[in-house]
């Protein structure tokens, strides 16, 4: 890696720091007591260099600047007093790996589960979550996706404010213990992902701005000021530097892929967008020996980073994050339709159906919510494990003003239907941490900046949600969970102790059985599946039929209205049924509120 600090093989490091805005940097290695100070080496394309021949792993430094400024290493591996102090030297070799042979598994077997290390446990470290991971490959999850660990200021936040990107926050552990977190999840047969964000730095601690102000594009503005220069003079550089970053945690680290957050918000006119290059990185480097997978969350609906090859193998992004499958079902759900869920409310059972039988929703017609421009791309034709799709993320809880889980908020023969629909169809399912049992707890938004950062985003949190009827005077607004607060982080953290309780012990049992009949009974037919499936509604009846890879068809039945609806049944052997019940073979099949009925015929092909 250029950036940075690098163990030399014959002894000493190598440090690196781009810093083309001043002429001389300092280089202080030690403690701030007695730390020694070295002159750096400057070139002509603002690289400054110097070669320690005593400094050994475990060595703090940091540098300084011409007007006495003394800032961390931007592409520090370890910075254990956060994101102001000194950086940490780390041997990138230096753990000892028990899982060299794991390999990863193919994408279709993915079921993923997103959690927060924080508030994972009750400790909320990676050694903590290592002692749970067991539960997750009991309960069938093949794929763990871990909310940003990039470190940020303070010692709590979702990680969407992280400044120093190769830096696991120390609030989690070393990077040693992130090591043997997911050297245990391959152990168990646990893809690893890893949660990044390439599309603007946290609002404290980013340095970048005193000594490298190419590092950002004022041509192009964000709601976080100038953009990340991905296309401007000297962004070669900075492309580099992400590139570098993709390629530490699939390397250094072991993960076997990332989620990319918001590329949305990527702001990139080069001829090569950097999301593009970034997954090149992958393929043609990691990617040659072992699954590596890429997910995106675009709320533009790129069909096309979505592509594959004609041996289906993708050319960009692995999958996408479907938010249009669950923004029709949390309408259908929970009956709301505030904000951007107004654009699924005129039909949701019919949206929903959509989505799970071509992706997205939106492919190109106009969104009401964004003024009627037209958003997404045709994706009938790719295969559906390109989505990711759920019925909650830690962004639709805890963006909520008081953090609800879905199960809190809508019907549960509704839930418990979409749930269904979702585990048992061809994309992708995600869970999202506590999910499985159904936790009391809520997900607040949470995080812990200094003084006047802090109070200006406590009074912006209440001023955002004083557009909603609910929270118009001033008293509702005060009830809104203080981000900064400690009593938010923690109400935050997932009680363990629930699961063994018989209303979530309940609920943990069915999707242990769901996602047991999805390893046993699909996973195996789903390998080269392509295109889209049919859906057809009747009021608030829906049916999916999916022809899979091995040319199988899977049909779905499900009711979301509130009258019991009669239909012929579909056919093949009984997959997964929840309150459906047919007298003889020749009588209809009545399917009661919140009924699904799936049936698998093997060796049919739809088309």
């Amino acid at each position: 890696m250029p950036f940075g600090a690098g163990v030399l093989p014959e002894g000493g490091v190598r440090f690196a720091l781009w810093a083309p805005a001043v002429e001389l940097v300092m280089l202080e290695h030690g403690p701030d007591a007695g730390a020694r100070t070295h002159r750096m080496l400057h070139d002509a394309e603002g690289w400054h260099r110097l070669d320690l021949d005593e400094a050994r792993p475990g060595d703090s430094y940091r540098f300084r600047l011409p007007d006495g400024l003394r800032v961390p290493d931007p592409a520090s591996r370890f910075n254990p007093e956060d994101v102001h102090g000194a950086s940490r030297i780390v041997d990138p070799a230096a753990y000892a790996w028990q899982h060299r042979a794991w390999r990863g598994r193919p994408w279709e077997e993915a079921v993923v589960y997103e959690l927060h290390v924080g508030t994972f446990t009750a400790e909320g470290t990676f050694a903590a979550a290592r002692q749970r991971l067991h539960a997750l490959a009991e309960l069938g999850i093949t794929a763990v996706e871990l909310m940003p660990l990039a470190d940020f200021p303070g010692q709590r936040n979702w990680g969407y404010d992280g400044v120093l990107p190769f830096a696991p926050d120390a609030a989690y552990g070393t990077p040693d213990e992130l090591k043997a977190l997911v050297d245990d999840a391959h152990g168990l047969g646990l893809m690893m992902l890893i949660d990044v964000v390439y599309n603007h730095f946290g609002p404290e601690g980013n340095y970048l701005h005193a000594y490298c102000p190419q590092f950002f594009n004022p041509a192009h503005q964000t709601p976080w000021g100038s953009a990340i220069n991905y296309d401007g003079e000297a962004s070669r550089t900075v492309r580099d530097f992400f590139i570098h970053n993709a390629l530490y945690w699939v390397e250094e680290f072991g993960f076997d892929g990332l989620r990319m957050d918001a590329i949305h918000a990527i702001r990139d006119d080069s001829g090569k967008h950097i999301v593009r290059e970034i997954c090149e990185a992958l393929h043609d480097g990691p990617g040659r020996e072992r699954h590596v997978h890429v997910v995106l969350e675009n709320d533009a609906n790129q069909a096309s980073l979505l592509e594959r090859d004609d041996r289906g193998v993708p050319l960009a992004g692995t999958a996408q994050w479907n938010d249009d499958l669950h923004h029709a079902a949390h309408v259908l759900v929970t009956g709301e339709a505030d904000g951007y869920y107004a654009d699924y409310a005129d039909a949701p059972v019919v949206r929903f159906g959509r989505a799970l039988a071509e992706g997205f929703i939106y492919q190109g017609q106009p969104s009401h919510f964004r003024n009627d421009e037209p958003r997404g791309e045709p994706s009938a034709h790719l295969p559906l494990a390109a989505f990711v799709s759920f019925l909650q993320t830690h962004d639709q809880v805890g963006n909520r003003a008081f953090g609800e889980r879905i199960h809190r908020l809508g019907d549960a023969a509704m839930l418990r239907a979409a749930m269904a629909c979702v585990l048992l169809s061809p994309h992708v399912p995600m869970l999202f941490m506590g999910e499985e049992f159904a936790a009391s707890t809520p997900f607040q938004y949470f995080c812990d900046f200094g003084p006047e950062l802090a109070a200006a985003v406590s009074r912006g949190r209440r001023e955002e949600f004083g557009r909603f009827a609910a929270f118009k005077d001033e008293a509702a607004r005060s009830r809104i969970p203080d981000p900064n607060a400690e009593s938010t982080f923690m109400a935050s953290k997932l009680r363990w102790e629930e699961r063994d309780v018989p209303h979530h012990s309940a609920r943990l049992a069915e999707l242990r059985e769901l996602l047991a009949l999805r390893q046993q009974r699909l996973v195996p037919l789903l390998a080269g599946q392509r295109g889209a499936g049919r859906f057809h509604c009747e009021g608030a009846l829906l049916q999916v039929d999916w022809t899979l890879g091995s040319g199988a068809a899977l049909h779905l039945l499900a009711n979301f209205g509130l009258e019991e609806m009669a239909c012929a049944a579909p056919p093949g052997d009984l997959l997964w049924s929840i309150g459906a019940a047919q007298t003889t073979n020749a009588t209809p099949l009545n399917l009661a509120p919140g009924a699904v009925h799936t049936t698998l015929q093997e060796e049919v092909r739809l088309d």
